[in-house]
Order: structure tokens, then C-alpha cells, then sequence
């Protein structure tokens, strides 16, 4: 998900199973407390080795690690008050440097964890009431997903929200809240225009793959045969492949130390300044920790050099070989970088941060193929359908490139090419989440039963929740 230090989620992670026995508060603040030290000396790896099988089944490292990302850019846990204890379920009000916060900790017999939840105090206030929603409730699996949705959506400042759900060869969406905060008619809609954030990542990937495909590249070529010299003659950077760069194991840091020191920098829009030369700049003299290949560390900036070095090889912009690629063939009219304010076939709405604040949608420049794409609920859901085809063209070939396995992250997740992937039951899921300043977003599809769920809002507040228990819940329904 592409992440800066100043827009912020609600995380929510636990094991979709049914609870293990209660123990008594004394033990699950024990247990606590070795969380907090954890958090305090950021051993993500520690803390998940403390969580239960049930819940590492249903909850990959990598998505830990990104819910602690944010809360780790505040500093330490300073004090921790319990304030609730119902149910076996242990609350603890926290401040996390400044910021005020709380953690609710469920632990088994083994002193190990299956309910793990972090929030950030500015969204744990009341709930909203009558929201407008549009809505086909057909079966049962539509009543969970509508009641799903209204818990996300009813919270104070969640804003819209727009489900894609594919299943049984039919498709079903689900439409909430308000594209302009406060408007109460502005309901999200088929052609409204939604941030993808990381997602744009498999769009990139798509376009490696047809590099590939087309025997321009191999993904085991070195990046710097297709960069300037001034960076080519880097040591570090001559070790990584286009694989690495496309599986997070680059051993770049999730974002350039320069980011923040270009001229013009603004802190509501971070990437909107920062261009090919001073990703250049940073890339002439960058040293990498770990020997690329060996380690998984999400990588924004790996992404975006993954996308200037697609555009450089092309001799094209990003977003025309997205266009070229895969948009115009898969029929996405409105999956773009930059909106076309003429184009009278979408609608664009606001976008709000977790604390309701209305915030710019974000501009992009080197980092566009991070994060930088934009699409409507009807074509990602023709995307999706794309996915689902035996491979005859070109780009579908590309596609199932995409989805191979090129790296293994203990203890239950593959990764392909931009892909996540883990084991839902005895079939595969393939997964990707994104956020802005202002929006939240997921994609997973189930190729084995054609099935897929999109989620898109325009609020920061993060959807990663209700889209886990959705794609579980589809699987069951098999």
C-alpha cells in the first residue's frame, strides 16, 4: 500500500475462526506487555511469532507489518491504560508519541493471540446514521456483505464506498455514503472515479510481463543494462533484476530518503514534485542493507523505478503503455493517471483522510507506477473478469505471468509479480491493497472459482477489514 507518515489507517487484523477459551485480563496484559516492547524496538517478526496458528493462517506477516508501519512512524508506546475487558477481549488505551490510540488483545491458553486490533483514536467515535446506500440483496452472501459494509460505512468519518463482488458467474455491487461529505445524494456510483493507490502496482506488473512476453526483457536481466550510466556503474544497484524489483526482494527502501527535501514538497500530496531526476539522484548513490533476491521489504521505490525503467524501454509515458497495454484492449475507459476534467462519462469525487478532513487526490510524477492510477468499479471488475481467462493474447499471457510464483514469505505467503498470494481453504487467493492521502482500496480474486471482490472508498480509513472477511466468506460459499 503506498504509505506516508501523514495519512493514516485503521488496522484491523484478526483469525477468522471461532475464539479459543478465555483467560483471565492478568494474562492477556502479559502478554501485552511483550507486544509493547515488541512495537517499542519494532519487531514486527516478534510480535506475529506471538499470534495463534488460526490467526497466521488467515493473516500474512506483510499485512501486519504494514498496520504497524504507520503507528511506528509516531515513535514509542508511552503509556498504556487498560479501559475495557469484555468478553476475553482485553482494551488498552495507548499514546503512541503524540498520538492517542487503542489496542484490543485477545490470547488463548498458549499465551499466544487470535484478536489483535490497533486504531487510531480519531475514528473511535459514534456511529452515523442513515446512510444512503443502493443496494440488490439477492442471497445471503449479499445480507453479510450489506451488513460488512455498514460497519465500515457507518463509522464518523468514513465517507463512500463501492463493492465489486464477482461469484457463481454473476456480478453484484454495492453502493454507500457520500461522495461529498455532507451530501447526502452523492452516492457512489458505476462511474465514479476512485484512487487505487497500490493496486496501480499490478497494472505496472501487467506491463513488465508483457516486456517479457514480447522477449524485450527477461525478468532475471539486470536494471542497470537499461539505465543511465551515472547509475548503472552503482555496485548495489547492478545486483537487482526487474524480478526483484517486482517482488519487493529489490532491497530498496519502501520510500527515498529525499522524498521530503525536494524543493516545492508538500506534505498533502508528497509525490506530486518528485520527478525521474530526483529518483535518479537518489538511485546514483543509494547502498542497500541486504543482497537483492534474499529478503522481502515493500518497496514503493522499487515500484517506482520498475515503472520509469517500463516507460524508458518503451519510449513511451507510463500511462500510455498502460493505455496501449492494457486499458484500450480490456475496454477500461476510465482507468487513467490524470483526470480528463471534460470527460463527462465519470464522476470525481472528494477524498477525506481518516479524520474526515478533506484532502487533495494525489498527484503523480516518478512514483505514478506506485500508486498513481485511478479507475471506477466497472472496470476493475472487467479487469478482474480478464484474469479469469485461459491465456491466448499477448496480455493474457501477461496476466498469468503476473500470478507465478516468484518468492516465498514465511509462514504462509507467496508472491508473484506485484501479487500476493495465499491459501484460502485448498484454493489460492491473489491479492492487492492501495491508500492515498484519502483512499482505500483492495482487490482479490479466487481464479480457481472465478470469483473476485473490489473495494473501493474514498476515505483513507482502510478497507483491508472488510475485504478479508468478504473474500473468506466467498470461499465458503463455493
Amino acid at each position: 500500500m503506498i504509505k506516508y507518515a501523514i495519512y493514516s489507517l485503521v488496522l484491523l487484523f484478526y483469525s477468522f475462526n471461532s475464539f479459543s477459551q478465555s483467560i483471565d485480563e492478568k494474562n492477556n496484559r502479559q502478554v501485552y506487555n511483550r507486544i509493547e516492547f515488541f512495537f517499542n524496538t519494532q519487531q514486527t517478526d516478534s510480535i506475529y511469532a506471538m499470534a495463534s496458528p488460526a490467526f497466521q493462517q488467515n493473516v500474512p506477516f506483510q499485512k501486519l507489518e504494514m498496520a504497524l508501519q504507520y503507528f511506528y512512524n509516531f515513535g514509542r508506546i508511552k503509556d498504556a491504560v487498560p479501559a475495557s475487558f469484555n468478553n476475553g477481549i482485553a482494551g488498552y488505551n495507548i499514546t503512541v508519541g503524540k498520538k492517542k490510540g487503542a489496542i484490543f488483545l485477545k490470547t488463548d491458553s498458549t499465551f499466544h493471540f487470535d484478536f489483535f486490533q490497533i486504531k487510531d483514536q480519531e475514528i473511535l467515535t459514534e456511529k452515523k446514521e442513515n446512510v444512503k446506500s443502493v443496494v440488490q440483496k439477492n442471497n445471503l452472501l449479499d445480507e453479510y456483505i450489506d451488513s460488512l459494509a455498514l460497519t465500515y460505512i457507518q463509522q464518523k468519518n468514513a465517507q463512500g464506498l463501492a463493492i465489486g463482488l464477482i461469484h457463481k458467474g454473476k456480478i453484484n455491487t454495492f453502493y454507500y455514503g457520500e461522495t461529498t461529505k455532507g451530501d447526502t445524494l452523492s452516492i457512489p456510483k458505476e462511474n465514479t472515479l476512485f484512487e487505487l493507490g497500490s493496486i496501480t502496482k499490478v497494472f505496472t506488473a501487467t506491463l513488465l510481463a508483457d516486456l517479457v512476453e514480447r522477449k524485450l526483457i527477461t525478468l532475471e536481466d539486470s536494471i542497470t543494462k537499461y539505465l543511465p550510466d551515472s547509475l548503472a556503474q552503482n555496485q548495489y544497484l547492478q545486483k537487482i533484476t526487474f524480478k526483484d524489483l517486482a517482488n519487493h526482494t529489490s532491497g530498496l527502501p519502501r520510500l527515498p530518503d529525499n522524498l521530503d527535501k525536494i524543493p516545492k514538497f508538500l506534505a498533502n500530496d508528497p509525490y506530486a514534485q518528485y520527478s525521474r531526476k530526483d529518483l535518479f539522484s537518489y538511485l546514483k548513490n543509494v547502498e542497500l542493507k541486504d543482497t537483492p533476491g534474499n529478503n522481502f521489504e515493500y518497496s514503493n521505490t522499487g515500484f517506482a523505478l520498475l515503472g520509469e525503467l517500463i516507460a524508458s524501454i518503451s519510449k513511451k509515458t507510463y500511462s500510455q503503455c498502460v493505455s496501449e497495454i492494457i486499458t484500450s484492449p480490456l475496454g477500461l475507459l476510465n482507468t487513467v493517471e490524470k483526470i480528463n476534467p471534460k470527460n463527462q462519462t465519470i464522476t470525481i469525487p472528494k477524498v477525506y483522510s481518516q479524520s474526515g478532513t478533506e484532502v487533495p487526490m494525489w498527484q503523480w510524477q516518478a512514483f505514478v507506477g506506485a500508486g498513481g492510477l485511478k479507475s471506477t468499479l466497472t472496470d476493475m471488475l472487467k479487469f478482474v473478469q480478464a484474469q479469469f481467462k485461459m491465456p491466448e493474447n499477448r496480455l493474457e499471457h501477461a496476466m498469468a505471468l503476473t500470478k507465478q510464483f516468484t518468492y516465498y514469505l514465511p509462514p504462509s505467503t507467496d508472491i508473484g509479480l506485484a501479487w500476493h498470494m495465499n491459501m484460502l481453504g485448498d484454493v489460492v487467493e491473489y491479492w492487492h491493497n492501495g491508500g492515498t492521502g484519502g483512499s482505500s482500496s483492495f482487490l482479490a480474486l479466487v481464479p480457481d472459482h472465478k470469483s473476485a471482490v473490489i473495494v473501493l472508498s474514498n476515505s483513507a480509513i482502510s478497507v483491508d477489514q472488510i475485504s478479508t472477511q468478504i473474500i473468506s466468506k466467498v470461499i465458503e460459499e463455493k
